[in-house]
């Protein structure tokens, strides 16, 4: 199936696990870019909006913080990124974190 780079081989599973890693890197993106101090009122802000109550950890409030930026941030449906991916691969490739990868290496050893 030829679904991905012009010319290229890509399985429509490949390019699904670069979509998700494209949309990783969108969000940790906006995650470097904040203070801690902002990732803790980002996160506690949405912790209770969420209907937690109490202290939470560290690891729960990047969680939160990242959960909450990613429902907000306007991030392409995958057919748009596709068709655009398709387009322009090099526009893309500087945005993967090699998550990808890891997903496809590991399915296919199942």
């Amino acid at each position: 199936m030829d679904v991905g780079k012009k010319g290229s081989k890509e399985s429509l599973e490949v390019l699904r696990a670069k979509y998700h890693d494209y949309c990783s890197a969108q969000v940790a993106d906006l995650l470097v870019y904040m203070s801690p101090d902002e990732i803790y009122l980002l996160a506690h802000r949405a912790y209770r909006e969420e209907g937690g109550e109490g202290e939470i950890s560290y690891v729960e409030m990047v969680r939160v913080a990242t959960d909450w930026l990613a429902r907000r941030i306007a991030l392409p449906p995958f057919d748009i990124w596709l068709k655009d991916y398709r387009e322009h691969p090099d526009r893309y490739e500087e945005y993967f974190l090699g998550l990808w990868e890891t997903d496809t290496d590991a399915d296919s050893k199942s």
